[in-house]
Protein backbone atom coordinates (compact mmCIF):
# COMPACT_ATOMS: atom_id res chain seq x y z
CA UNK A 1 0.00 0.00 0.00
CA UNK A 2 1.10 3.37 -1.22
CA UNK A 3 0.96 6.54 0.86
CA UNK A 4 1.17 8.61 -2.05
CA UNK A 5 -2.03 10.09 -4.56
CA UNK A 6 -2.68 7.56 -7.25
CA UNK A 7 -2.69 10.78 -9.41
CA UNK A 8 1.23 11.91 -8.45
CA UNK A 9 1.89 8.38 -9.22
CA UNK A 10 0.45 8.54 -12.86
CA UNK A 11 1.79 11.86 -13.11
CA UNK A 12 5.66 10.23 -11.89
CA UNK A 13 5.43 13.07 -9.53
CA UNK A 14 7.82 11.91 -6.59
CA UNK A 15 11.38 11.56 -5.72
CA UNK A 16 13.68 12.11 -8.42
CA UNK A 17 16.72 9.66 -5.93
CA UNK A 18 19.03 12.58 -6.66
CA UNK A 19 18.67 15.00 -3.11
CA UNK A 20 21.16 12.40 -1.14
CA UNK A 21 24.22 13.12 -3.40
CA UNK A 22 23.11 16.62 -3.96
CA UNK A 23 22.82 17.43 -0.12
CA UNK A 24 26.31 15.61 0.32
CA UNK A 25 28.13 17.72 -2.07
CA UNK A 26 26.72 20.77 -0.64
CA UNK A 27 27.48 19.82 2.71
CA UNK A 28 31.30 18.46 1.41
CA UNK A 29 31.70 22.26 -0.70
CA UNK A 30 30.67 23.76 2.57
CA UNK A 31 33.46 22.02 4.85
CA UNK A 32 35.75 23.23 2.23
CA UNK A 33 35.17 26.47 2.34
CA UNK A 34 35.09 26.82 5.99
CA UNK A 35 38.22 25.31 5.93
CA UNK A 36 39.50 27.59 3.36
CA UNK A 37 38.28 30.77 4.13
CA UNK A 38 40.02 31.41 6.86
CA UNK A 39 43.32 30.89 5.19
CA UNK A 40 42.43 32.81 1.89
CA UNK A 41 41.17 35.82 4.49
CA UNK A 42 44.73 35.52 6.18
CA UNK A 43 46.68 35.74 2.38
CA UNK A 44 44.69 38.60 1.57
CA UNK A 45 44.98 40.89 5.09
CA UNK A 46 48.39 39.59 4.52
CA UNK A 47 48.54 41.41 1.07
CA UNK A 48 47.47 44.53 1.76
CA UNK A 49 49.43 47.47 0.74
CA UNK A 50 51.28 44.90 -0.96
CA UNK A 51 52.87 45.99 -3.99
CA UNK A 52 52.21 44.46 -7.93
CA UNK A 53 54.93 42.10 -8.11
CA UNK A 54 54.54 40.71 -3.93
CA UNK A 55 50.90 39.70 -4.78
CA UNK A 56 51.69 37.86 -8.13
CA UNK A 57 54.95 36.33 -6.38
CA UNK A 58 52.56 35.13 -3.58
CA UNK A 59 50.19 34.24 -5.53
CA UNK A 60 52.24 32.19 -7.73
CA UNK A 61 53.70 30.03 -5.39
CA UNK A 62 52.44 26.14 -5.91
CA UNK A 63 50.62 26.10 -2.15
CA UNK A 64 48.53 28.96 -2.88
CA UNK A 65 47.65 28.55 -6.15
CA UNK A 66 46.46 25.04 -5.17
CA UNK A 67 44.56 26.79 -2.35
CA UNK A 68 42.94 29.43 -3.93
CA UNK A 69 41.85 26.93 -6.91
CA UNK A 70 40.51 25.10 -4.69
CA UNK A 71 38.59 27.84 -2.88
CA UNK A 72 37.46 29.32 -5.63
CA UNK A 73 36.15 25.93 -7.27
CA UNK A 74 34.27 25.08 -4.21
CA UNK A 75 32.72 28.37 -3.90
CA UNK A 76 31.42 28.56 -7.10
CA UNK A 77 29.86 25.23 -7.13
CA UNK A 78 28.50 25.53 -3.39
CA UNK A 79 27.24 29.07 -4.72
CA UNK A 80 25.28 27.01 -8.10
CA UNK A 81 24.27 24.47 -5.73
CA UNK A 82 22.51 27.04 -3.09
CA UNK A 83 20.91 28.87 -5.69
CA UNK A 84 19.61 25.77 -7.96
CA UNK A 85 17.70 24.83 -4.20
CA UNK A 86 16.29 28.05 -4.15
CA UNK A 87 15.14 28.91 -7.62
CA UNK A 88 13.71 25.03 -7.12
CA UNK A 89 11.39 25.89 -4.36
CA UNK A 90 10.90 29.85 -4.86
CA UNK A 91 10.53 30.06 -9.03
CA UNK A 92 8.12 28.12 -11.23
CA UNK A 93 7.03 27.69 -14.58
CA UNK A 94 9.75 28.78 -17.59
CA UNK A 95 11.08 31.12 -15.49
CA UNK A 96 12.18 28.21 -13.29
CA UNK A 97 14.32 26.86 -16.45
CA UNK A 98 15.71 29.71 -17.32
CA UNK A 99 16.92 30.63 -13.83
CA UNK A 100 18.60 27.12 -13.75
CA UNK A 101 20.16 27.51 -16.54
CA UNK A 102 21.33 31.18 -16.06
CA UNK A 103 22.62 29.86 -13.11
CA UNK A 104 24.61 27.20 -13.88
CA UNK A 105 26.13 29.27 -16.85
CA UNK A 106 27.09 32.07 -14.75
CA UNK A 107 28.73 29.98 -12.41
CA UNK A 108 30.55 27.49 -14.80
CA UNK A 109 31.67 31.23 -16.67
CA UNK A 110 32.70 32.36 -13.36
CA UNK A 111 34.79 29.29 -12.11
CA UNK A 112 35.98 29.09 -15.50
CA UNK A 113 37.80 32.94 -15.50
CA UNK A 114 38.89 32.25 -11.94
CA UNK A 115 40.59 29.10 -13.25
CA UNK A 116 42.56 30.91 -16.44
CA UNK A 117 42.92 33.73 -13.95
CA UNK A 118 44.92 31.74 -11.65
CA UNK A 119 46.86 29.82 -14.16
CA UNK A 120 48.07 33.02 -15.60
CA UNK A 121 49.20 34.39 -12.43
CA UNK A 122 50.71 30.65 -11.32
CA UNK A 123 52.45 29.89 -14.94
CA UNK A 124 53.47 33.48 -15.48
CA UNK A 125 54.70 34.94 -12.97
Amino acid sequence: MSLRHPLAIARGLGSAKDGVGHWWVQRLTAVALLLLAPWFAWLVLGLIGADHYSVRHTLAQPLNASLLLAFVLSLFWHAQLGLQVVVEDYVHGWLEITLQIAVKFACAFGALASVIAIGRIAFTA
